[in-house]
Parts: C-alpha cells; structure tokens; sequence
C-alpha cells in the first residue's frame, strides 16, 4: 500500500499522484527512486525542483547497476547533471565500467559535467559550418546534404539539443538561399525504387534503414504507378503465386470482369473500435492511393461484427480522418450490410460439409497446440439445427460456436465463423445474437464487393490460407489478398487497448490528446495532413515492417508549414522593456512581413509602444563569452523596427529578482550594427500555450528487455508543460482552431480547438523533440 510520505515525496519529484502509485507498484523502481530523493533532497537541504525530479525519475527507471545510484545522483542534485543527453551519457559510462572504479575526471569529460551550450554557441556554430560549405550550397541549393551541417555542428557541440541545432540549421539556409524554387522541387534522376512484388520468401527490399529514410524521394503516386507493384490486373487473379484455382475460377472471374468493367477496386476496412493512428495513414493512402493512380475506387468499409466494443464516435472520427488525409470514399459500406447473406452463406458451408456447430469453450481454443474439437464429424443435419439455435438465442455466450473445417498457415486448426454475443448493434438493433468474425467475414465482404486488391497488412499473411478456401469453397469471386509491412514509430504506443489504458490512468487526456500518435492527435498538434501523406510516400511502398524516427515525421511537417505558416511573434517568460525615449507621441505601427523570406506573400501589422517584452533569457545582467543578446553595454536590435535598444537602468523587487528594464533606443542605422536582432511583443494578447516533450523515455515502451516493468512505466512525468500568461503580438487575433504560425525563434504552432473567439487562445508545439 502506497504511504502518504511516499506519495508526497514521488509527487514532490514531479510526477502525477496516478504516476507516483503506479511507480509504487514496481517495488525495485520506488526503492531506488526512494533513495535517489531523499540523498538529493539532503544535498539541495530544500525541495526538489521538477526538472532535477524528472532526471531522478530517469535515473532511478533506467539505472541497472545500484551501486553507482549515490554517485550519480550526487550530479544531478548538484546540477553539474542538468540535462538528459549527460544523464544518457552518464548512464553509459557506467555500464561500460561496471567493476572499475569511477576515475571522476574521465567521467566528467565524456558526459560533459557542467558544459552549458548557449543558443548564441549554436548559432555560431551553424554559422561557422555554413561557411565553411558555402560556395558549394550556393551550387546545390536545396540538393545539399543538409545532414552534413548537422553532424558537424553536433561534432562542433558535443552536448547541444539536436533540435536546436536543426531549427538553426533551417533558419540559417533559408535566409541563405530564400524559399524553395520550382528547380529545387524537382526529382533526382537516379532513385532507387521500392519494389512490392510476390517472392519466394514474401520480402521485398526494404527502402528505410535504421529508421532512417534512405533518399527515396517518389511521391507515393508515383511508386504505385511506375515499377513499385507488380500486383496483377483485375480479372487476373490466377497468374498471382499461391492463388488457388477451381474448376469454377475462370467462369467466377468472367463475371467478375462483366460487373467492374476491368476497373481496380480497393477498401479500407478498419474496425469501428478505436481511432485510427500512423500506421492507418500508410492504409489509407496505399488502399485508396492505388485505386487512384490506376483510375479505380476505393471504399471505406467498417469491419463492424463486434458490437460490444463499437461506438458511434469512432465511425465519426474514421471517417473525418480518411477524408482529413484528402480522400473521398467511393462508397461508405458496412459489414453489417451483409448480414443476410453471411448467414446464409454460413448455412450453406454446413450443407457442403465444411463447418459444424462446437462446443469447446474459448480457453480451450486458446493456446499453439489446442485439443481437436470432438465435435468436428458431427452430422451435418444436426449442425444446422444447432446453428438454427444459435441464431434463435438457445445458447449462452461461449457455450457454443461455427467452426469452419480447414488448417490456417499459422498451424491454427478449425477458425470460428459465427460467435453468440448478447449485445445490440448500433446498426442491426436485437435482430442477431450471434455475430460472423473476422476471418469469415473479411474475404466475403471482398467478393461480394468485387475488390481486385485486398491489401492488408503482413500480420495477415497467416489469414491468407482461409481467404482463398472459404471464397473456393462457396463457389463465389476470389480476390487476391496482398501484404505490406506496418509502419510503426519509436517512441509510440498505437494499441487501442493501451491507448485506453493511457487515457484511464489520466497520462493523456484522450484519443486526440497531442502527445499521441493517434491521428486526430496529431491533427490536434497541428500537423497538416498533406505532410502525413508525404511521410507515407517518403517511408515507401515495401513489405517489410519498418520503425521509424518521430523526427523525420516531424521534417515532413515542417517542409509544409515552412511555406504555408505565417510568422509573429511571441514571448514564453516575458521580461518588461521601458523604452524612455520613444520616438514617438503614440505607438507606431509596424510592417511585419508574413513570411521573411518572401515578401511578396503579404504583410502584417504590429503596434510597437513604447513598453515592449522580451524573452527573460534575452538579457543577462552578467553574461558569458559570446552571449550576443542584451547586456550592460551590449545593445540590441528589435526585428522588424529598424531601432536599436540599450540598457540603462535594471529595476529588481524585493527579492532581487528583475522586474523591468529602462533602455534608450536609437535608429539602427544611426550607428553600429548590434550583434544580434531579439524578437518583442507590443500591446500583446494573453495565451496559454502547451509545451510536448515525448510521452515516454524509451524508443520501445513496449519491449520488455528495454521497459521490463511496462509501458506505463516509462512515462515521462515532464512531457506537457503548460505556460499559462504567454504573450503573443495581435495578428493572431482572429485565428481559428488548427490554424498555424510559426512563432519567431519559438518553432511552429497550432491554435488548440479548446480555443474560442474573444477568449485566451491556446497554442499547440508542434515539435516533440
């Protein structure tokens, strides 16, 4: 049982009172987060502050070897730890000294004890590496490997943030080479094409290493229509490998050709129990991108045979985001629509002698090696009155089933069809209690909607056996069913049923709560829906499963908003500026080009009085080598004004903490140029905006070896920070929900629907690095 000092001490560390119970469950984990405190806590002689807590949490969750705890945690409370690159680092070093005594020295110099790294050292950095490759970016332009700056900026800071680094990287080149031309948009001649075809092995090679995308650089359209699939033409469907053939086959196809023309048909076939995530973005744009690219239709089928965990809200949101993504179904279709003849068809497996009413109970079914069902030769007579019964409501739940009579590829024996559920349908009310499964339903949904490409996904492949036997044995259409690799992301949990235990353990406050990776989170967060469509088409079109970074999702998003986010400015920890010779008698009104780099997409206007604030890091009253912004004798420019402000006078409280600042301005080319243009508000508005860090620690939350104590574990207490009197300059006045700017030196965000006109507006971070 959880202590009300254990509890006040978890909590006192930063996490949620839920966090700090389930941290309590884990008993070796609150041991050592116990003892992490309580030494930090005596160090510090005060209380803990949420980022030091947050490290501790990190320390105490991923430290294996408890002898290094004291050693360690004497860093972090000391601050000479402050960050989580030097708690990775540190972490390493001691796992790779596990016996040697800790040489202080060398561990301080690898884990980079003490190194702050400046915003200014960035921008320098960057600076000096830009330099150094200019004639050649001058060339290339945009074709430049921009990895290469990165890497030696990051070689240049060891222990810089990394998405500091690209967002300097990004601005740097953009006010290099201006906005993107048309020259620069187009394709490479040499690429290398995925290739989704049918082998011996059921592989293709795969486009993406490491998590990383390997230059593939085809839109999706144009992977689908070149050599990307070799899939086989509609009416076909023999010539696939593995496609099994009846005396029936070649009659059943000839009708088949007759009704669809020769046209390609598609569906996308979710289950109404959840909302879809990342992984369904692939779906849906290889579904519904095929059909489109060989002039065919697609339909958006709900796969609804369970009503028990189906609801109305999730049909919505399915729907909203196939069409979101910027596709419109051909037809909107039900399993459910097909009830009548499911059964029917049921009926007559039993008449053909391939499927009999069983009574093994589902615990028996479960497992690799189940018992046969001694049921399975029972007269075909008595199945049908079973079955009968069964529709008629004379069996409980479990107490019996249609099994169909075949052997799956996975080794599972016999597959249930039909199931008794008590539960009304929200489509098909009290009419049935029992209800078709998957594996019965899926491929006779296909037929009778003449699809000519069911694509699924590679877990499916074992299914693939009972598709082309039950169509072959009922005599009907066959399809031909195709399978591709899951796109899956670090960092990420998608399983509905864990999503729902997030949003139960209040870690997230629902499906389209923006730490997710569901998609109408991250339409929450901001992201637009052409560059989850792009980052489809960058992964490619291959079979094999592949796991990808957040961050070149977020890239994608970024090339969009970079050209379609109007600038302004805002300020998260304001610092007030009193400019005591204002030039002028009212405020003046300033043009502010909506995109820097390009003005000829408009203007916006700024009121510029002569009270202004600025970011509080934007000035030190006793600043370090190379800090360029605003200090005694060290001016700086105000963008966008054309003046330039010095310091003149600090005014502290009582505590000594700085109030404001009394500075003089000047027109900046009055005199010398200052080092370094600050951002400012003026007469500004009042927001609330959202800070994202990643929802867990770990790149697979779900991996035992990696998160031996769960997904829920691995939480990350820090990953919402809320800044609630946020400032941000009036253009943003009229904005609607899901509209997005990008905030001067902040990075891009999207206005949060929890925002209404005339009230705060909520801002969404975009970024989750």
């Amino acid at each position: 049982m959880a202590t009300p000092d254990s509890l006040a001490l978890f909590t006192g560390l930063g996490l949620s009172e839920h966090k700090a119970r389930e941290t309590l469950k884990n008993a070796a984990l609150s041991t050592q987060l116990r003892e992490a405190a309580t030494q930090a806590q005596q160090t510090l002689g005060s209380t803990i502050d949420k980022a030091t807590g947050t490290l501790l949490y990190g320390l105490a969750s991923r430290l294996r070897d408890t002898r290094r705890l004291s050693f360690l945690v004497s860093y972090i409370a000391s601050k000479k730890i402050h960050t989580e690159p030097q708690l990775s680092a540190a972490l390493e070093y001691v796992r790779s000294h596990p016996l040697d005594p800790i040489d202080t020295m060398d561990f301080e110099q690898e884990c980079g004890v003490g190194v702050m790294v400046t915003p200014e050292q960035i921008e320098e950095a960057v600076e000096a590496t830009i330099n150094r490759h200019r004639a050649q970016i001058l060339v290339e332009r945009y074709r430049f490997n921009m990895g290469l700056l990165m890497g030696e900026a990051r070689a240049a800071l060891k222990w810089a943030d990394g998405k500091m680094i690209k967002h300097e990287v990004d601005m740097q080149v953009l006010h290099l080479l201006g906005p993107k031309m048309e020259a620069d948009l187009e394709k490479k001649p040499k690429v290398a094409k995925a290739r989704l075809e049918e082998t011996d092995q059921g592989t293709a090679k795969d486009v993406v290493e490491n998590g990383e995308a390997s230059g593939q650089t085809l839109s999706l359209m144009e992977q689908l229509r070149g050599e990307a699939l070799k899939f086989h033409k509609p009416g076909e469907n023999y010539k696939t490998p593995g496609y099994v053939t009846t005396p029936h086959t070649m009659d059943l196809l000839k009708q088949h050709l007759e009704i669809t023309g020769g046209q390609v048909r598609t569906r996308f076939p979710p289950e109404p129990n959840g909302i879809l995530h990342i992984g369904h973005a692939k779906a849906i744009n290889f579904n519904f991108g095929y059909a489109k690219a060989n002039n065919g239709i697609c339909f958006l089928r709900f796969d609804d045979t369970n009503p028990e965990k189906e609801e109305e809200k999730f049909f919505t949101a399915i729907y909203d985001m196939v069409t979101w993504l910027g596709y419109t179904p051909y037809k909107v279709t039900y399993a459910s629509d097909y009830f009548d003849q499911l059964y029917a068809w049921a009926v007559e497996l039993i008449h053909r002698g391939q499927a009999y009413v069983c009574h093994q109970r589902g615990e028996e079914l479960k497992g690799h090696n189940p018992l046969p069902s001694p049921w399975r030769d029972r007269p075909l007579e008595e199945s049908l009155l079973l079955f009968e019964a069964m529709r008629k409501g004379k069996f409980s739940e479990g107490e019996a089933t249609l099994r169909m009579k075949l052997v799956m590829e996975d080794g599972k024996m016999d597959p249930v069809a039909y199931r008794v559920k008590y539960t009304p349908h929200h489509r098909t009310g009290d009419k049935w209690c029992i209800y078709p499964t998957y594996d019965y339903t899926h491929c006779l949904c296909d037929s009778i909607e003449h699809i000519t490409h069911s694509l699924c996904t590679k877990e499916f492949q074992a299914r693939r056996s009972s598709y082309f036997w039950l169509c072959n044995a009922l005599d009907v259409y066959c399809p031909v069913q195709w399978e591709y690799g899951r796109l899956n992301l670090h960092y990420a949990v998608v399983s509905k049923r864990k999503i729902l235990q997030l949003v139960a353990a209040g870690a997230v406050r629902d499906w389209d709560d923006p730490r997710l990776f569901t998609l109408t989170a991250l339409k929450r967060r901001g992201f637009p829906p052409e560059a989850i469509n792009n980052f489809c088409a960058r992964v490619g079109v291959t079979v094999a499963q592949t796991t990808m970074e957040p961050h070149l999702l977020e890239a994608c998003v970024r090339d969009v908003l970079n050209d379609t986010a109007p600038r302004a400015m805002a300020v998260l920890e304001s610092l007030q500026v009193v400019i005591t010779n204002f030039p002028a008698a009212k405020p003046l009104d300033i043009q502010v080009p909506n995109f820097p780099a390009d003005e000829t997409k408009g203007f916006h206007q700024v009121p510029f009085a002569p009270i202004v604030f600025i970011e509080r890091t934007d000035f030190k009253e006793e600043p370090e080598p190379g800090y360029k912004r605003l200090a005694w004798g060290q001016p700086v420019g105000l963008r966008h004004t054309g003046y330039v402000i010095e310091l003149q006078h600090v005014v502290k409280d009582p505590s000594g903490c700085v109030k404001r600042l009394e500075v003089t301005c000047r027109r900046a080319d009055a005199g010398e140029k200052p080092k370094a243009f600050i951002h400012w508000v003026s007469q500004p508005l009042m927001c609330e905006i959202r800070l994202y860090e990643r929802l867990f620690h770990h790149k697979n939350p779900e991996d035992p070896a990696e998160v031996p104590g769960g997904f829920l574990s691995d939480l990350n207490p820090a990953s919402l920070q809320v800044v609630e009197e946020a400032l941000v300059d009036c253009s943003v006045a009229l904005a609607k929900p899901f509209d997005k700017f990008q905030f001067e030196r902040l990075g891009y965000f999207s206005v949060d629907p929890d925002s209404r006109q005339g009230q705060v507006l909520y801002f969404t971070h975009l970024s989750l690095q």
